[in-house]
């Protein structure tokens, strides 16, 4: 069964206007489905999964292009940076948009090839797994979230309720398309499998990791500090690893879309502001199952219920950004007064303030670091607090209480 994706159109778009499109990913988010329903099979199927394919696109790249003229998909690009110069030499040949649609899950050394052979050629996109409006069969309206009421009214009609056992149900399964479509699926054996193909062929790939317990403990680490500001020698302790080699393994996991570092927001206005990012990891499924939570009960009761709703939430508005084909522009806040906001979206010079809680019932009060906003000197816009309540009611003028559901 195929879920329409939100990039559709974008994707399409954008093989309109360059000879090359790049959709990178994690593995298992759906990235050769997703082109592959796109090209309605009117484009070759090539992946350089296949050792002799493989073998043919290191050793004799030339004669590889010749095999598989365009329109080609070429799925797992990364390892066989060697067409590059190739697809290049081709793109600049022929003139024509569309012709090679590649798929990549390492954008840490396959970027690097990007931009040297491909510059003002590619189109690059970002896969994630699956946003909770696409489970729902609404990928058509799942627009870049802004908390206007309208928009936020509008959201909720659309979307239903999600009541709190349903939504840790979700967030403890994940977005990955073969744990969100099926349930007969079995959790802990899609996700042991996962981690071991990550390690084996990511990992290996990217940083030739001798020692794979370390990094599944540093993995673990990660996991662990969802949601939280990064602190690289507090997670190279407990992997019992050095301080560089933390940021070195910390690359891997931003490149092969396991985490995602969201940046505080600065500004010359003040000094005080924080500058380390926080660290989210983009699959809440794998993220639970990397800290050993055995049910989604035990999970919305446990330690890390508010962090990993934070996180879930934070993956969401990202999404509706990243299947739109925009960058997300997206951040935090802290001062060294330790006020804090949770997400702040600065859109077309205005910014829209948002906090996360695990309550039916926010108070004013949790949106009182709102105010410091105000020293930063600019138009401040709607916001509010996302949270499980059932509607969305107004806690000031221009602030009012989201329900989860509207994502």
């Amino acid at each position: 069964m195929y879920i329409r994706r939100s990039l559709e159109s974008f994707v399409m778009k954008a093989s309109n206007q360059f000879p090359v499109l790049l959709v990178t990913g994690a593995i298992q988010v759906g990235k050769t489905t997703f082109l592959q329903h796109l090209s309605n099979n009117k484009r070759t199927y090539v992946t350089l999964d296949d050792p002799l394919i493989l073998d043919l696109a290191r050793e004799d790249p030339a004669l590889f292009m010749q095999r598989f003229p365009a329109p080609v998909l070429i799925d797992e690009i990364q390892y066989a940076p060697q067409l590059l110069p190739y697809i290049k030499m081709a793109a600049d040949r022929e003139r024509k948009t569309g012709m090679y649609w590649l798929t990549g899950s390492q954008q840490f050394q396959l970027m690097d090839g990007v931009s040297e052979s491909l510059a003002g050629r590619v189109g690059i996109v970002n896969l994630l797994g699956f946003s909770r409006m696409e489970i729902l069969g609404k990928s058509e309206y799942a627009r870049p979230f802004l908390p206007n009421p309208e928009e936020m009214q509008r959201r909720i009609r659309q979307n239903g309720s999600l009541p709190l056992k349903d939504l840790f149900q979700i967030i403890w399964r994940g977005s990955f398309p073969a744990m969100a479509l099926a349930e007969e699926m079995d959790r802990d054996l899609f996700y042991s499998s996962y981690v071991r193909t990550y390690l084996q062929r990511d990992v290996r790939d990217l940083a030739r990791v001798g020692d794979e317990m370390a990094f599944l403990r540093f993995l673990r680490a990660a996991a662990a500090r969802t949601g939280q500001l990064l602190n690289m020698s507090d997670m190279a302790r407990d992997a019992d690893i050095a301080p560089n080699t933390a940021k070195s393994w910390l690359s891997i996991l931003q490149a092969s879309g396991i985490v995602y570092l969201l940046e505080p927001y600065h500004s010359n206005v003040t000094k005080r502001l924080v500058n380390a990012p926080k660290l989210y990891f983009l699959d809440t499924g794998l993220c639970a199952y990397l800290t050993e939570w055995s049910s989604p009960e035990t999970l919305e009761a446990g330690a890390m219920t508010g962090a990993i709703l934070e996180t879930w939430i934070v993956i969401e508005i990202l999404k509706s950004y990243w299947h739109n084909g925009r960058r997300a522009p997206i951040y935090y806040y802290r001062d060294k007064d330790k006020k804090e906001i949770d997400l702040l979206i600065i859109q077309d010079g205005t910014i829209y303030p948002l906090e996360f809680k695990k309550t039916a019932s926010p108070k004013k009060k949790d949106i009182r670091h709102f105010s410091v906003l105000e020293k930063l000197k600019m138009p401040i816009g709607d916001g509010g607090v996302i949270c499980l309540s059932e509607h969305s009611l107004p806690l000031t003028e221009n602030t009012s209480s989201i329900p989860v559901a509207a994502l």
